[in-house]
């Protein structure tokens, strides 16, 4: 039995063709639409499973081909997040044999597709362990210098095999130990999901980041790009959560924060929470924003504004954070600014043993601070319907 399955995104794509090959199906995946319709044709498959939402030729096009165009009764199952009633009730008007709406388990898209095509005579016992097939593909950047101590990989692992949609870039950052080793250790098998962006010389966790966003940035098929640190003082599971707030929200950036709440298991060192606060309130007055928690490790960025926050080398080693918010602030505008960034609470975070950052980088943070106030502040031009130049003041 053939199965033809097409999607823009290769990450969800993965998990599908290995699954549903293991089930004895012969299987055939295709992220270009187009493409997909020509393979359709000569491959001649018992069925067809597609994504809705795709760039120039959309799910709904190849249903037509499929049911108008070449008169075929081949079953078609769709797979989308498109949650659209109307685009569902017209997908089952051409005739389409299934609707199902991301994200869900991969154990129920093969039990649909048993109970739509039944099963091959050479079906093996295959995997059953639950992964979810999710409606967007996040890249996650991991800066990584001198961590092969205390990286925790299975953590890492798990992860991407539970979850598609993931893929995990991690950053060298020069190290001067094994590092570089056990992050390639850790990508084998699973170079789908897990890229290894190496870096000759240390930079400082500010360069590494931007390199590992930038190199993110270049893949067509993720949505979001966010970073998180390699202790995992915020775990994966919180991330998700931050990346499912933008995935449902308008917002540009969604940043954690490690304010202690009801429920949450936040830590600190007693000596480092008080100057965590008093260097907050500094950095509140320079943004003019009310962000509690600028420098949590944990953020997820729509992958327009990418380039904006990243282009550019930062000026400080630890406050890139800010620099990004006012790199914000400085292109949209404060009250626009405010409008597209979001801070949500974490549920746990802890403060890992090992961190780079010592109470006397610490007390040069708030001299740092001073030089990022500085150096962002001047005019902007921007072109108005006269096409004259008008000059903007950024206080």
């Amino acid at each position: 039995m053939k199965i033809l399955a097409i999607d823009d995104q290769k990450l969800v794509l993965i998990p599908l063709e290995s699954r549903l090959t293991e089930l004895g199906y012969e299987v055939i995946t295709e992220t270009n639409a187009m493409k997909g319709m020509e393979l359709y044709n000569t491959f001649q498959p018992d069925l067809v499973i597609v994504d809705m939402n795709m760039p120039a030729v959309s799910g709904m096009d190849i249903v037509k081909h499929i049911r108008k165009d070449k008169k075929d009764n081949t079953p078609v199952m769709v797979l989308s997040g498109n949650t659209d009633d109307e685009m569902i009730t017209e997908g089952f008007d051409l005739g389409i044999n299934d609707y199902m709406k991301k994200p869900l388990s991969l154990n129920e898209v093969c039990a649909r597709v048993k109970r739509l095509i039944g099963v091959p005579k050479t079906e093996t016992v295959a995997n059953t362990n639950t992964v979810m097939i999710q409606q967007r593909c996040v890249g996650v950047v991991i800066p990584c210098y001198n961590e092969a101590a205390r990286l925790l990989s299975t953590e890492f692992t798990d992860f991407v095999d539970r979850n598609s949609g993931y893929r995990l870039c991690f950053v060298n950052d020069g190290s001067k130990d094994a590092t570089l080793e056990v992050l390639h250790n850790l990508q084998k098998g699973r170079e789908d999901f897990i890229a290894v962006y190496d870096c000759e010389k240390n930079g400082g966790k500010a360069e590494a980041v931007r390199l590992g966003m930038l190199h993110m940035a270049q893949q067509e098929d993720l949505d979001y790009i966010g970073f998180l640190d390699a202790d995992l003082s915020t775990d994966l599971a919180d991330f998700d959560e931050l990346v499912s707030t933008i995935e449902n929200s308008d917002f540009k950036i969604v940043s954690g924060s490690r304010i202690s709440r009801m429920g949450a298991n936040i830590t600190k060192e007693s000596a480092r929470k008080i100057i965590s606060l008093t260097i907050n309130l500094i950095i509140r007055t320079i943004l003019s924003m009310n962000f509690k928690d600028t420098q949590c490790g944990a953020k997820i960025f729509h992958k327009d504004v990418i380039n904006l926050s990243f282009d550019k080398k930062f000026i400080t080693k630890w406050l890139f954070d800010v620099e990004i918010f006012m790199r914000m602030r400085r292109h949209f505008g404060l009250d626009k600014a405010r409008a597209m960034m979001c801070e949500k609470p974490l549920k746990r975070w802890i403060h890992a043993d090992g961190s780079k950052l010592s109470m006397k980088d610490s007390i040069k943070i708030i001299g740092q601070l001073g030089q990022i106030a500085w150096s962002y502040r001047g005019k902007k031009k921007v072109t108005a319907k006269n096409n004259s130049n008008v000059d903007l003041e950024i206080a």
